[in-house]
């Protein structure tokens, strides 16, 4: 799994690829955990790229959308592929995590 980030206008866009699972789920929430600052208002995950998400991938973001709401902050997934999409509506996911069609609808959805 790797980890693209850009931080633009206070808000954080972090582009997973690959796998997140049992074996880099931990890795996953610390190194986007790492890139969160102070200046972070928002925290946008686009998922075009992720093609597979365990339970242990669902925790971490889990986590990570916690965090943020402790500071005040809001996280957006975007561009979800049908079988991601899939598994967040059937763990319920996608009733308590924002999820945009793309990019940018996820980042305009910060100011709303």
């Amino acid at each position: 799994m790797d980890l693209n980030t850009e931080t633009s206008n206070g808000i954080l866009v972090a582009a997973p690829e690959g796998r997140i699972d049992g074996i880099n789920a931990l890795q996953f929430q610390q190194a986007l955990n790492g890139k969160i600052d102070d200046g972070v208002s928002g925290v946008v995950i686009d998922m075009s790229d992720l093609n597979y998400i365990s339970s242990a991938g669902l925790r971490a973001v889990l986590l990570i959308s916690k965090s943020l709401q402790q500071r005040e902050a809001r996280l957006v997934l975007c561009s979800l592929q049908a079988p991601i999409r899939e598994v967040f509506q059937i763990s319920g996911f996608d009733q308590i995590i924002d999820i945009s069609e793309d990019r940018d609808s996820a980042i305009a959805a910060m100011d709303g």
